[in-house]
């Protein structure tokens, strides 16, 4: 069942506890989302420039770690990195061709995999941390606490055009 309390976890302190309860809320609504699907579903496109809900799936995992490696390791992606997870970040066309024929336990797996690694690395965090400050490139100015926000952005975001696919299968059915 859903936890709809945004509270402290006690494995992490704080604030980090309440971000780790907001990532695991919305993985756990993303979750129970996606839980019936078969593998046709998650290939499911409405038109030719839609993304699929595998698609989505895979796009959700990439943003977790690319924030990961941007937060915890203070870099951007390295070439081995960008070549498995550059097709998912981009979506779009590549992503239609090459993004098809993976059962729900492959995104499942690729999901907890990401996620997994996030929880582990911020239970090694203070509070403080959310607050460190870096700039991206251009100048602008962002702290962690942007960072893992944005990465529930994403999810929640998605996840809406996920119900939408759902939707649009439903009436194709």
């Amino acid at each position: 069942m859903i936890d709809y309390r945004i509270r402290p976890i006690e494995k992490f302190g704080g604030k980090i506890g309440e971000l780790v309860s907001m990532l695991e809320h919305s993985r756990s609504v993303t979750l129970n989302e996606i839980s019936e699907l078969k593998q046709i579903d998650l290939d499911y496109l409405p038109n030719n420039s839609s993304n699929s809900i595998g698609s989505l799936l895979l796009h959700i995992a990439s943003i977790e770690f690319v924030h990961q490696i941007i937060s915890f390791e203070n870099r951007d992606l390295n070439e081995s990195e960008l070549i498995k997870w550059g097709t998912a970040l981009e979506l779009g066309e590549k992503a239609r061709a090459e993004t098809k024929g993976e059962s729900l336990n492959y995104y499942l797996n690729e999901l907890s995999r990401i996620r997994e690694n996030t929880l582990t690395r911020l239970s090694s965090k203070k509070d403080s941390w959310l607050y460190e400050e870096n700039k991206w490139e251009n100048g602008v100015a962002y702290n962690n606490y942007y960072i893992w926000f944005h990465v529930l952005e994403e999810e929640i975001n998605h996840r809406g055009q996920i119900r939408t696919i759902k939707r649009l299968l439903l009436n194709n059915n």
